[in-house]
């Protein structure tokens, strides 16, 4: 709405205008956003919007995390289960700093996020002032965008415009630097506009039929075609076109760990999980294949392996609604650019009805060795100590794969990823592309948020939980009901088993010592308990999901236990090994 607009309209009283400080007009603008829950963490620089926000209590649910990166992977669990944006508050300076990690995770793994941040007055910026950082050419290379406002009457539009930034197209984090000045400034404003154009911004690209025609073509005339699909399809809420073109098509569909859930695990095509730790028979035929259809996903090392040895004989069909993804890693025989909630059900118009089952029976040729080899020993062992894999079964049993998984980073995360059952979309929370370790215990907070009525699961390794155990005081002080089960091998496992298989066994610094994980959780009033015997596992699982709120599991799992199979770094996914 331009100012000549405006005013006529103001003179008809179409728009009615009110002084208001820029705190004020942030939350209310964060109100006609649908934004009922922040995470965040006060401090002087953003003290006049926490000062607003106490008139606002009824509308706006503020989750105090433990500290700033905590409150970012609140942020994104609560995004990745709800579907919507997730909003942080923090300070300048060190407040902000802190935030970091949490946005450059979102960043890679595509997580709507709208962070925050105060800074000091605008006439103190550049004079190394008390906690003032420059928090956007900090945080320029990790957000899909971001602004720092001088003036209170810049806020509706940046406000509008991050939402919008960050929802569509792509999803991304985008930050909002609000100096303290625009924060206590009152101005005459106009009721807020929401955000729906941006000049030179298209997040959603205009589809070329002729591309979807091709494609199509050699979909049709695949002997032996493969689809891979990740996020995208969530992202896109593209489920139900998925599943009806997998279906239509009859191909074997492979998942990344962050695309898990846009078809049920146990899906007659679902073949499993691609990746270095993934399943052995969708690693070895990516290199078999004759058309490979990705959907959605990046071709990220972790997945393809050495590029040179990548699915070379294979046509390729890429459909991403980034334009910067398609050729960046893999070349595309056949780019679809567009979100694939518009080009699935064209391209499924388009092929034809087809079953695969010599090809897919492939696929249950190495499915069975793998179970025979790997995920029998792993799964149903009758002796010995505990596995990782035997106790995610066991919840798979007693949940029916219809909990909400939030995992950290580790083997525990391969290992959950691998073999817990995903009945349902966004119900794999994880930190895919950047790995961060602490990112579970504090995305499970945010996760049950964002799907209050849903069992939420953090699987956990002794490692990672040490990283963000102070939010075990955010579980205290929300009253959130967060199962907490931790897979503790008294290693930093995942490194561990490199340093084992690649480095003679040379285990340096990946002995960590921990502290009685049940008395901590105890100290913040969380019930918990500590099991390490077989005959005990099934009861204590039943007892940490029947509990009425906040529970923590400690499991004692084999110390020197490594995740088959595996693809060896600088290998080709066909050489995945089994032992």
């Amino acid at each position: 709405m331009d100012t000549l607009e405006l005013k006529d309209k103001q003179a008809q009283g179409s728009v009615k205008t009110e002084e208001l400080s820029g705190s004020q007009i942030l939350l209310k603008g964060l109100i006609e956003e649908g934004v009922d829950t922040i995470f965040g963490y006060p401090g002087g620089a953003i003290m006049p919007i926490y000062d607003a926000l106490y008139d606002f209590k009824k509308e706006l649910n503020h989750i105090l995390v433990r500290h700033e990166q905590g409150a970012t992977h609140a942020a994104q669990g609560y995004a990745r289960t709800s579907g919507k944006v997730g909003v942080v508050f923090a300070t300048s300076g060190p407040g902000a700093t802190n935030l970091i990690t949490g946005i450059a995770d979102a960043q890679i793994d595509s997580t709507p996020l709208v962070c925050i941040t105060g800074q000091v007055f605008a006439s103190l910026l550049g004079t190394d002032a008390f906690q003032e950082t420059d928090v956007i050419n900090i945080t320029t290379p990790v957000t899909k965008w971001n602004y720092q406002v001088t003036d209170a009457s810049e806020i509706p539009e940046v406000l509008a415009k991050a939402f919008y930034i960050a929802k569509s197209g792509r999803p991304g984090p985008v930050l909002i630097d609000i100096t303290k000045n625009a924060q206590i400034q009152k101005i005459e404003t106009e009721a807020y506009q929401k955000c729906g154009h941006i000049r030179s911004y298209r997040p959603y690209p205009i589809v070329r039929q002729s591309y979807v025609e091709q494609a199509a073509a050699l979909i049709n005339s695949a002997k032996k075609p493969f689809i891979l699909f990740g996020q995208g399809v969530l992202l896109g809420n593209a489920e139900q076109e998925f599943k009806a073109f997998v279906e239509k098509s009859g191909i074997p569909a492979a998942w990344t760990i962050l695309g898990v859930g846009a078809i049920p695990t146990d899906h007659p095509l679902n073949v499993g999980m691609l990746g270095m730790h993934g399943n052995y028979g969708p690693n070895v035929l990516t290199n078999d294949c004759d058309v490979l259809i990705a959907i959605g996903m990046r071709f990220d090392d972790r997945v393809t392996g050495r590029l040179d040895k990548y699915a070379k004989q294979a046509k390729v069909i890429h459909l991403d609604i980034d334009p910067a993804e398609i050729d960046k890693n893999v070349k595309a025989t056949v780019p679809v650019w567009g979100d694939c909630k518009e080009t699935l059900p064209l391209l499924t118009a388009l092929i034809d009805e087809k079953s695969h089952n010599e090809w897919l029976a492939r696929f249950r040729e190495y499915t069975q060795k793998e179970i025979d080899q790997v995920i029998n020993a792993e799964c149903n062992p009758t002796s010995g100590e505990l596995t990782m894999g035997e106790v995610i079964n066991q919840l798979n049993t007693l949940t029916n794969g219809d909990a909400i998984i939030v995992t950290d980073v580790g083997q525990h995360q391969m290992v959950a990823c691998r073999y817990a059952k995903f009945n349902h979309t966004r119900s794999n929370i994880t930190s895919g592309g950047l790995g961060t370790m602490g990112f579970a215990l504090p995305a499970a907070i945010g996760a049950k948020f964002g799907a209050p009525n849903k069992t939420v699961v953090a699987v956990i390794g002794d490692g990672g939980f040490q990283m963000t155990i102070q939010e075990l005081g955010t579980i205290m002080q929300s009253g959130i009901d967060v199962k907490i089960m931790i897979l503790n091998n008294q290693f930093l496992g995942m490194v561990r088993q490199w340093q084992e298989l690649f480095n003679e066994r040379r285990y340096s610094f990946v002995d960590i010592t921990s502290p009685d994980f049940v008395a901590v959780a105890k100290g913040y009033y969380i019930e918990g308990q500590k099991v390490s015997e077989r005959e005990n596992l099934v009861e204590a699982l039943k007892t940490m999901l029947n509990h009425k709120g906040s529970y923590l599991l400690e499991v004692m799992v084999t110390k020197e236990n490594n995740v088959f199979p595996m693809v060896p770094q600088g290998c080709s996914v066909s050489e995945i090994r089994l032992k």
